[in-house]
């Protein structure tokens, strides 16, 4: 009797009945989250230190802390990782959970705005109180 040959194929389903596999976009995204995760790890202990020293302190106080061009400078980039961070987390939960195509990339543009929006907020503050 003659037997069988099996032939072990190593794609998903999805990636045979796509026939394209992985997209190969992936790598520079994960790395981008993995970035500023470790960036943030320091700047939310130098934030956390910092407001422990000022709880109680009187704005003119707070504002004379903020107008350290470190801490100023510091307040800023922390802004704009915690911000970049927030919408890279974003982008891949819509991409995960959402299947429509539209939605999805409405929901991503979304997500961008949004960060964008609240981070230059954040910033206008930051400045507004450094700069008076």
């Amino acid at each position: 009797m003659r037997e069988s040959i099996s032939i072990d194929v190593r794609r998903s389903q999805l990636g045979r009945a796509r026939g394209v596999g992985a997209g190969h976009s992936g790598v520079g995204h994960w790395r981008s989250e993995r970035i500023t995760s470790i960036a943030l790890v320091p700047l939310t202990l130098w934030f956390i230190y910092a407001m422990l020293h000022l709880v109680g302190a009187p704005q003119p106080a707070v504002a004379a802390w903020v107008s350290n061009p470190i801490n100023a400078t510091l307040l800023l980039v922390l802004i704009f990782i915690t911000f970049q961070h927030m919408h890279l987390g974003l982008q891949v939960i819509c991409e995960d959970y959402v299947s429509n195509k539209w939605q999805m990339t409405l929901m991503i543009l979304g997500a961008k705005a949004g960060s964008l929006v609240l981070g230059l907020l954040a910033s206008v503050a930051v400045l507004k109180l450094a700069l008076t």
